[in-house]
């Protein structure tokens, strides 16, 4: 019998929430945080003009005219670090293991907590203690499982709590729309309605088999999921945690344009494994072997982010203050750590539809044909090391040749 008691805290509308923190004026009023100009994306909006219609994602154009009275922000990608930082840190001090799941969402496992504080009351007052440290609205759920706490959570907010009571799932999830399962995206959620599923109490009555013989493997994940039956671990969070790559050269170099096209090669190699996770980094380093075998690394705290044309300026300014000796190249690295799990929003109020486009397309394509079927075209014949090939069955890669924004 599972006898867990998992917690899941949700900071609402992160983005909006730091702003109104920052500036009191902007509390109650229609905002929006996200990139300036038409060709801008909605990176977070508060709850005043979601009754419009407007959402993350959208382009920054539409959300105007459906709500011309909002306030625009362009926002700032450190401030919302910094904040994600201290509810972390909040966090880190109060619960023995905890995992973050994003950069305004976290995890945590209160088992057997009661018999020192009471598990209900426990949560109830870290949240309190979040939102007097940090200032900002919290919201959770809590049930023996994750995917349950996380519905509950988005059932509670704003700035509320909802406990689900053990043996109460199922009914718990009965009445809520499909589209509420962690896993239903808008294409599944689309079938299911194709089929006249609209609730999950419908898909609570269906043999597995049947869901399984529609949506393949994952049907069944959704099936237990409905159930509230759904077990998937907590992930600790770790800050060290991180990913790297490194070339060493066949003979030693101090030739520029190969350093630099490895350099980019490796950073966009990264980035794409960070996006394919939906994950982000908040540090990069860069590390430099000489032919003398002396090794130097170099690294920089950044906003969140999982961005090649964000990441890559990083690297090349780092190796620029790296690089001073003027010896020979033996090997050179990259490295990304402090990652959390996240989604690309971190960089909406940044980048334009057009770019956000372009990311999901290539994306797309990589992970069709292969890592190295696109590349830049700087890149091209370099090769990342533990890496094949262009894989793209023997076909030449797509070339995404640099232009200046």
């Amino acid at each position: 019998m599972n006898t867990k008691s998992i917690i899941h805290l949700d900071l609402d509308t992160f983005f909006v929430s730091v702003e109104r923190l920052l500036n009191s004026e902007l509390n109650n009023r229609p905002l929006i945080v996200g990139g300036m100009g038409d060709r801008g994306v909605v990176a977070a909006s508060s709850y005043e003009t979601r009754k419009f219609g407007v959402f993350s994602g959208m382009s920054m154009k539409v959300a105007r005219q459906l709500c011309p009275q909002a306030i625009v922000i362009r926002g700032n990608a450190s401030t919302y670090t910094y904040h994600s930082n201290v509810v972390t840190e909040i966090i880190k001090h109060q619960v023995p293991s905890f995992e973050k799941a994003s950069v305004d969402e976290f995890y945590a496992d209160l088992t057997g907590m009661d018999k020192f504080f009471g598990i209900e009351k426990f949560a109830k007052e870290l949240r309190q203690n979040i939102i007097k440290e940090s200032g900002l609205p919290i919201s959770f759920g809590l049930s023996q499982n994750k995917i349950v706490s996380k519905i509950a959570t988005g059932e509670a907010k704003p700035n509320a709590e909802s406990i689900v009571a053990r043996g109460n799932e199922r009914n718990f999830l009965a009445p809520l729309d499909v589209n509420k399962i962690p896993m239903i995206g808008n294409k599944t959620y689309q079938t299911l309605m194709n089929l006249g599923i609209y609730k999950i109490e419908t898909i609570q009555q269906m043999p597995v088999e049947m869901l399984e013989s529609v949506l393949g493997k994952n049907g069944r994940t959704i099936w237990k999921r409905a159930h509230g039956i759904d077990n998937p671990p907590i992930i600790p969070f770790h800050e060290r945690k991180s990913i790297s790559t490194e070339r060493t050269f066949g003979r030693d170099t101090i030739d520029m344009i190969r350093l630099h096209a490895t350099l980019v090669a490796m950073t966009e190699s990264l980035a794409y494994q960070l996006r394919k996770g939906n994950k982000l980094t908040s540090q990069v380093s860069v590390k430099i072997r000489y032919s003398d075998f002396q090794t130097q690394s170099k690294q920089v705290k950044i906003p969140y982010t999982s961005a090649d044309h964000i990441l890559i300026p990083k690297i090349e300014q780092l190796f620029k203050q790296l690089y001073y000796r003027r010896l020979l190249i033996r090997l050179i690295g990259v490295k990304f750590s402090g990652i959390v799990g996240g989604n690309y929003q971190i960089n909406l109020f940044d980048d334009s539809e057009e770019m956000l486009n372009l990311y999901n397309s290539i994306d797309h394509i990589r992970n069709k044909f292969g890592e190295h079927s696109v590349m830049r075209a700087v890149t091209l014949g370099t090769k990342t090391i533990g890496r094949m090939g262009n894989p793209f069955d023997g076909a030449p890669p797509i070339v995404l040749a640099h232009r200046k924004q």
